[in-house]
């Protein structure tokens, strides 16, 4: 059972890659990426050392590396929570201990805080220490949950390049990693439906109830609206699969690679779930119990639960409990603003340095990502100004050591990565043969040379943190927040974050800050002009505009009614536009 109504996202490749170390013994939940094990090696080689245990590391020449490292990392990280929690209960109560800690994080609302404030109320005695030993019953770690990037399921080779089977591709090891490992927690598949990976969590019991109809390992699927969640959710039940969590993301405010829906707002997204959940917990439930008893497994006795939870832009404690009564989600995802947290997440001081100084303008939907996918950036970061300059230098394009996203046969037989130096560089060449007007030749070169390596970047920032030399000499950071981070301006401790979260402090700069609903809105009339410019048919996504601003008009949000009807005026002109004028070329 979790006391706390918040998580924290995973982030990045390294962002989070230890952050239970930090958190977990205090109850708070969060994600750790384990798509990229050399990353994942590297820290349990630290996180070893400081804990005492010897360290042997897991080569590359072992056909199953990449399983077998996260299984050891994510087992390291096991053992060490339940070594801090177990410390943490046998502590004693007083002012600063890390017991007293443990309550004071948790919101006013939970029993558990209750208990405490009540305990601390009372004088020496045996009421006293009754009440203290209850209150260490109530101690529970968070759950050290991981993420895999469906996409991110390259096929790979062995020492002689010969194609590996099917479980040796990128995201299937990870899975079988986390499988082995002795967690019981959640993996958390994004970027959407990957039929072959999820059909491989049949190889695995523990994602299997047991006759009591407990689950060892989970799975939870973030997902950006309805129908998306259902189609996952009857895929895996049709194979005995329960998804026990579906973790809602906007599709545009939020950090990292973004999907947006077409013109579906988060509000009326919610409101779908809210309303459909019952039902669909219950038609997924009935297939499953089907599956299940045709594969000779015990079905669930009672129904399982089945968790929803939103994340995604989220800044005030007003959000945080308007999301929870309003929609009646199990809890929200906090990510962007902890990155100014240095206790709870891994980021250098350079860069710390720039997103404390940082303006709204800073923060960009971006078309870096090699996937082909919009993605979150921070043009200040470190990596984007190497990318500048390699332009510059005339040699765009960065070296390809790691070839995680490399997909692109567009040149080369063997596929390759559209951030790579070889693919910019061989795409440029085929652009200038074309005999291309200069201006379509200009734009043509910047789709190119937007592209930039994330296996390096979004793992460079741990690495820098603590002391260590990145692989390859590359140590460009970088940084994928959501844009909602533009209100946070100053480093934290984790108690002023949770504080903040919980609505006993304030942690946000002087800008205005609109309602969450209204930023996505906001983000998604730029996203409308933008596919406008492109020549693309925006009619679907306008509409879908407006039926949002109705619905958000129906809830009354203190301070959105005039900039509602503002921006319904400006997608209703777009809506009036002969087609002909949406078509550039």
């Amino acid at each position: 059972m979790q006391l706390h109504t918040f998580h924290i996202p995973v982030m990045g490749l390294g962002y989070t890659i230890d952050t239970p170390l930090s958190v977990a013994r205090f109850g708070i939940s969060s994600v750790v990426s384990i798509i990229e094990d050399d990353l994942v090696e590297q820290m349990r080689a630290v996180h070893a050392e400081r804990q005492g245990e010897v360290y042997v590391p897991i080569p590359k020449a072992d056909v199953d590396h990449r399983a077998k490292r996260i299984t050891a990392y994510l087992n390291l990280l096991q053992r060490t929570v339940q070594s801090q929690v177990a410390t943490l209960r046998a502590g004693t109560f007083d002012t600063g201990s890390e017991i007293d800690r443990y309550f004071e994080l948790l919101p006013v609302s939970s029993p558990a805080r209750a208990l405490f404030d009540r305990m601390r109320r009372l004088p020496a005695g045996h009421e006293r220490v009754a009440l203290q030993q209850a209150l260490r019953d109530h101690v529970v770690a968070g759950a050290i949950d991981v993420n895999i990037m469906t996409k991110c399921d390259r096929t790979n080779h062995d020492a002689a390049g010969a194609v590996l089977p099917a479980e040796y591709a990128d995201a299937h090891a990870a899975l079988r990693g986390f499988a082995a490992s002795d967690l019981s927690s959640s993996v958390v598949f994004s970027a959407g439906l990957n039929p072959r990976l999820y059909t491989y969590c049949e190889s695995f019991p523990d994602f299997f109830p047991d006759a009591a109809g407990r689950l060892r390992k989970k799975i939870t699927l973030k997902v950006s609206d309805y129908r998306s969640a259902a189609v996952q959710g009857r895929f895996l039940a049709k194979k005995g699969l329960w998804v026990s969590e579906f973790r809602i993301e906007s599709g545009l405010n939020c950090g990292g690679h973004a999907f947006p829906t077409d013109g579906v707002l988060l509000g009326p997204i919610l409101e779908e779930f809210r309303t459909a959940r019952t039902a669909l917990a219950a038609q997924l439930l009935a297939v499953c119990n089907r599956a299940l008893a045709g594969k000779g497994y015990a079905t669930f006795p009672h129904p399982p639960a089945m968790q929803l939870t939103v994340q995604g832009g989220i800044g005030t404690a007003a959000e945080h409990a308007f999301l929870m009564e309003r929609y009646g989600v199990d809890g929200v995802g906090w990510g962007s603003p902890f990155l100014l947290v240095p206790e709870a997440t891994n980021v250098d001081d350079e860069t710390l340095r720039q997103l404390v100084s940082a303006t709204p303008d800073d923060y960009v939907l971006s078309d870096t990502s090699p996937l082909g996918v919009p993605f979150n950036n921070f043009r200040r970061s470190s990596s984007e100004a190497q990318r500048n300059r390699r332009i510059a230098d005339g040699r765009p394009g960065s070296p390809c050591y790691k070839g995680f996203l490399a997909f692109n046969t567009e040149l080369t037989a063997a596929p390759i990565c559209t951030a790579s130096r070889q693919y910019q560089h061989a795409k440029l060449d085929q652009l200038r043969k074309q005999a291309l007007a200069a201006e379509v030749l200009r734009h043509e070169t910047d789709v190119v040379t937007a592209k930039d390596c994330l296996c390096e970047g979004l793992g460079a920032a741990v690495l820098l943190k603590n002391g260590l030399r990145p692989a390859n000499g590359l140590s460009a950071v970088s940084l994928c927040p959501g844009p909602n981070l533009a209100y946070f301006s100053r480093v934290c401790s984790l108690q002023e974050m949770v504080d903040h979260i919980y609505g006993r402090g304030n942690v946000l700069n002087d800008r205005p800050r609109p309602h969450m609903f209204l930023n996505e809105l906001t983000l998604y009339v730029d996203y409308l002009r933008r596919e406008q410019a492109k020549g693309r048919d925006v009619r679907t996504f306008a509409a879908n505009l407006l039926e949002g601003i109705a619905y958000y008009e129906s809830l009354d949000l203190s301070g959105t009614a005039e900039p509602l009807a503002v921006i319904a005026r400006e997608v209703t002109a777009v809506l009036a536009e002969p087609r002909s004028a949406r078509i550039v070329g």
